[in-house]
């Protein structure tokens, strides 16, 4: 039998998880490619942003990658804990809390991906690497956007 105290923080845990989980959203590419727009990045570059999504979390919000390193990626596309953001507070090179990248709104993710991007290019995302580069991108001529 647990302890009062930890029950509750199990219970507490529990919750937190599923508030987040009730507002994560697997993207499709069109969505994603209007979010990208609405958010600055250059319509020459939506097939490359959203197969960067594709590759690491599949476009699911909600995903989050624990990692040998005792780091873990967050959020649409997999921003580290380790440079990036701080788990349960704000910080790192975003100034965010990696949680916050666990929601349906995007707008933060795709801020914080724009500055890795800028200071290390698409390779800092090795899965970008291994499924993006140099492959056909996503066709998004049939969306809306």
């Amino acid at each position: 039998m647990l302890p009062r105290a930890a029950k509750w923080a199990l219970t507490a845990t529990l919750c937190a998880l599923l508030a987040v989980a009730s507002e994560a959203k697997i993207f499709n590419k069109c969505d994603l490619a209007k979010e990208l727009g609405k958010n600055g990045i250059s319509r020459t570059f939506y097939g490359t942003w959203i197969c960067l999504a594709n590759a690491e979390s599949g476009m699911d919000t909600a995903k989050v990658t624990r990692l040998p390193n005792l780091t873990a990626s967050y959020g649409i596309f997999q921003i580290n804990s380790k440079e990036w953001c701080r788990e349960g507070r704000k910080g790192g090179k975003c100034n965010m809390k990696c949680e916050d990248f666990l929601d349906d709104n995007i707008a933060d993710d795709i801020d914080c991906s724009k500055k890795i991007q800028m200071q290390y290019g698409f390779n800092a995302w090795s899965l970008w690497q291994k499924k993006c580069k140099g492959k056909d991108l996503p066709n998004i001529s049939k969306c809306n956007v």
